[in-house]
């Protein structure tokens, strides 16, 4: 299986700047974006031989996440199930024969740390839904995790400590996560690969000098880790402040 994740910041704008091409191009299985910033129904896309699924924050213009599939899902559902954390449409999961797939927009910690409570919440929140699925069947979860985990996936971790997405909060449940059955499928590959990054800031011509961060993932379960075939992070894809990362994995 060939999977896609990319935080397209806005798919209406990233219309107009190539994503057609890089998705007939990649071929993918499966192709999971976040940040939409739309409600279904305000772009048009549908790209043959492809099921769609879409979940949409409840403010316009904000947060958002899809899923494209070839293969029909035995069930879809939207959200973790909990009223506090399904109004900002961060969450699809697809069941299949083998595996969950969940695609996920992690809720940003944002200036000054306003949302780290939030946040705190949300992590436990969604450890455990996970959690609950594996005991199911395997589980693939990828998308903007808004944490970059290690001083390795980050190009500035001295200045950026306890700056959002690299708090000694947010790398803590990252670690839980993992401890709980799960594996980063990137580092499992790389595990001392450095300077590779998914997301750059708009500022200071950051992706020009590649000083970005490592915070899309592709996680999956313990059990099939030996399954991963390649990781990919598609650094030479422009369109949005992320780039898309991917997953091959025999399943």
């Amino acid at each position: 299986m060939k999977l896609i994740s990319w935080n397209v910041n806005g798919f209406r704008a990233v219309l107009t700047k190539g994503f057609n091409d890089f998705f007939n191009s990649i071929d993918a299985d499966i192709f999971c974006i976040q940040e939409t910033k739309m409600q279904e129904g305000q772009a048009e896309y549908l790209p043959k031989g492809y099921h769609q699924y879409w979940n949409s924050a409840e403010k316009k213009g904000y947060s958002g996440t899809a899923v494209f599939t070839k293969q029909e899902p035995i069930s879809v559902s939207y959200g973790l199930g909990i009223e506090q954390h399904d109004k900002e449409g961060r969450v699809i999961t697809l069941e299949f024969d083998k595996l969950f797939f969940v695609g996920v927009y992690t809720p940003n910690a944002q200036d000054g740390l306003k949302r780290i409570d939030y946040r705190m919440q949300w992590e436990d929140a969604f450890r455990a839904y996970l959690c609950n699925l594996d005991k199911k069947k395997p589980v693939i979860t990828c998308g903007d995790l808004n944490v970059a985990h290690n001083e390795i996936d980050l190009k500035n971790p001295k200045a950026n400590r306890n700056n959002p997405g690299f708090t000694d909060q947010e790398r803590g449940k990252m670690n839980e996560l993992l401890d709980a059955g799960f594996t980063d499928s990137f580092r499992y590959l790389y595990p001392d690969l450095e300077e590779a990054y998914s997301w750059w800031s708009y500022r200071f011509n950051a992706r020009s000098r590649n000083a970005g961060w490592r915070i899309d993932y592709f996680l999956v379960s313990d059990r099939i880790n030996k399954d991963i075939q390649q990781a990919i992070i598609y650094n030479e894809v422009y369109g949005s402040d992320h780039c898309p990362v991917g997953l091959e994995i025999n399943i």
